[in-house]
């Protein structure tokens, strides 16, 4: 797994395995995903990381016994 960060347009890239050839991507909201044909999934990217990972941490870093709330 190979995870980097393009500061510039703010995108969180996850590769999630070392070999394999991209067929296609999906995309939900500020995720993308690019899967091979069989369906594995090889590459993630979050869009507009530093707010996801921001919401992330600040819903790990509660109080014990607090509950976690998900922004819809």
């Amino acid at each position: 797994m190979k995870i980097s960060y393009d500061r510039s347009e703010d995108i969180l890239i996850i590769e999630t395995a070392e070999a394999g050839v991209i067929d296609h991507a999906e995309q939900v909201d500020d995720f993308i995903g690019h899967f091979s044909q069989d369906g594995r999934l090889l590459v993630l990217e979050i869009l507009d990381a530093s707010e996801f990972l921001g919401e992330l941490f600040k819903s790990t870093l509660r109080t014990p016994g607090e509950r976690l709330v998900v922004p819809a």
